[in-house]
């Protein structure tokens, strides 16, 4: 590592932390040739390949505005949408893999949106599978229904009280 001050090859570690929410390391350096210290970080760079078979960086940026698209309107705030964001990078990283394919980084946005706001779940979903009739948005529709059933237990009783009065 080259000193930024007096371009000397060599510098020692003095301190690491990990930052980033664990994806960087920040190390507090010294030059050994002028004194002085500064502060280099590192981070694995995690590659994205799309289809047309150009690679770039994964940023969480990309996925908050492609979701954002999805969320116009809705109930949803900037802090949510960057934790959404920070979910999929975690869930994208755990993988262990330098590179991944964009198409699951789509996937791994569909379940932290679905379980944000159903009808920006939707709205994704639809763009994201390519959905071409009202089957398609009624299979989804029935889905989520039935993962709501399942989470509050198996009953219907609460969205029959909605519907009762």
């Amino acid at each position: 590592m080259y000193c930024p001050f007096c371009r000397h090859p060599d510098s020692r570690v003095i301190d690491s932390r990990v930052a980033e929410d664990g994806t960087a390391i920040r190390r507090r350096r010294s030059c050994p040739e002028c004194g002085r210290r500064f502060t280099t970080q590192e981070s694995v760079i995690l590659m994205v390949a799309k289809r047309s078979g150009v690679t770039e960086p994964f940023t969480r940026d990309k996925i908050i505005r492609g979701v954002q698209r999805a969320c116009q309107g809705r109930p949803v705030d900037e802090d949510q949408l960057a934790m959404l964001a920070q979910r999929v990078e975690e869930t994208i990283r755990a993988r262990g893999l330098a590179e991944v394919p964009s198409h699951e980084v789509g996937l791994s946005i569909l379940g932290p949106l679905r379980d944000l706001d159903e009808v920006a779940y939707l709205r994704f979903a639809s763009v994201y599978r390519g959905f071409e009739s009202l089957d398609d948005f009624e299979k989804a529709i029935t889905e989520l229904r039935g993962r709501r059933l399942a989470d509050a237990g198996g009953t219907d009783d609460g969205v029959q009280r909605a519907h009762d009065g």
